[in-house]
């Protein structure tokens, strides 16, 4: 019975450090590649807490922001620095300046997108290592980028990536696929954030579960032994 509960508690913590672990690194790549384009509308910048961002990080990762805060005087839109309560809005300040930056399109945002992407988070990871040189006898069109995991070869996003863009606090080098997991893990666990809390709950139930299964089956021991027939 020990052994069983420490497996089981081993499992849940080895398998959401590991998640956890990918999911900072993510949010390092997003900060420093993706957000430049990519909002998070559904998510606080508060929620970060959840990922291990210290609250002190937190506040001086929104104040590089700016949110709409009204009108001045002359009725001139104004605007102030986030706070830790502000969702992650886009880093344009209208779809037009978003259009005009990125070849007529609108980036989409991230907030879910490890949720409604046919292939969730693996698909994402394996798009963005896909792009690769246009092959001599394919014109693609104007504005968009040679990319093998989509249906017509390419897509309106150019590559991102270069390696070691980004420095990574644990020192883990940052090559492209390594990028591409880790972005990919912090957008699963933006897209559902409290995964990893749930697996945490379900394994302390079953452990509970056994204990109990343990338990009862050694009074129903002890109470046969004592009986006569």
């Amino acid at each position: 019975m020990k052994t069983i509960v420490s497996a089981l508690f081993l499992a849940a913590s080895l398998g959401a450090a590991h998640a956890d672990t990918a999911a900072q690194r993510g949010f390092i790549v997003y900060r420093q590649v993706c957000g430049t384009c990519h909002s998070l509308k559904q998510v606080r910048y508060a929620d970060l807490a959840d990922l291990g961002l210290p609250v002190g990080d937190i506040k001086a990762y929104a104040a590089q922001h700016q949110v709409p805060d009204g009108v001045d005087e002359d009725g001139d839109p104004k605007t102030r620095p986030a706070t830790p309560e502000d969702t992650i809005d886009s880093p344009y300040p209208n779809d037009a300046m978003a259009r005009l930056a990125n070849h007529g399109d609108i980036p989409p945002d991230f907030s879910r997108r490890a949720l409604t992407q046919r292939g969730g988070s693996a698909w994402i990871a394996h798009m963005l290592q896909s792009y690769a040189s246009v092959p001599p006898d394919l014109k693609l069109p104007a504005g968009s980028f040679y990319n093998t995991a989509m249906s017509h070869k390419h897509i309106g996003m150019p590559s991102p990536w270069h390696p070691g863009q980004v420095t990574y606090r644990d020192g883990t080098p940052a090559s492209v696929p390594r990028m591409a997991q880790d972005i990919a893990a912090f957008l699963d666990w933006i897209a559902r954030p409290h995964l990893a809390t749930r697996h945490r709950v379900g394994v302390a139930v079953l452990v509970y579960l056994a204990i109990m299964t343990g338990l009862m089956f050694a009074l129903k021991t002890r109470v046969w032994r004592r009986r006569k027939f």
